[in-house]
């Protein structure tokens, strides 16, 4: 159904460090890196789509972020959310919503959210049910 998302970003080394190890955390894989674009994008290793694309806008104006626009990306378990919720702390994000269940979507809807160096707001979720981590 998506192809790819596209996340506009302002300072592309500092995007970079931040995705880098977030997409670490969730098993993705960097399918390609051109700093002199600048943008890069990650897959899951088994699918070449869909993408997760950082860059600076085609158009050269400052990238924005949207009020109520939001990216979640899929994460295999509960303790990869915390993970990657941390993963995105260390370099340079802020918490929207710390690592938790959200049974108001869901019983088993385990999510964490934050927002990366230029405030486009992002989640981590795992739908499976399995024991809380500690």
């Amino acid at each position: 159904m998506i192809s790819h998302v596209f996340t506009g970003i302002q300072d592309f080394d500092k995007s970079f460090s931040f995705y880098s190890a977030l997409m670490t955390e969730l098993g993705l894989v960097l399918k390609f890196k051109d700093a002199g674009k600048p943008w890069a994008g990650w897959m899951s290793a088994d699918q070449p789509r869909p993408l997760f694309v950082i860059g600076k806008p085609f158009n050269g104006e400052a990238a924005q972020h949207g009020n109520g626009q939001m990216v979640a990306l899929l994460a295999s378990s509960r303790a990869a959310v915390q993970r990657a919720h941390a993963a995105a702390l260390a370099h340079g994000g802020t918490c929207e919503g710390a690592p938790g269940l959200r049974p108001h979507y869901h019983p088993n809807y385990y999510g964490a959210y934050f927002r990366d160096p230029d405030g486009n707001k992002l989640c981590v979720c795992c739908h499976h049910e399995e024991a809380e981590a500690g």
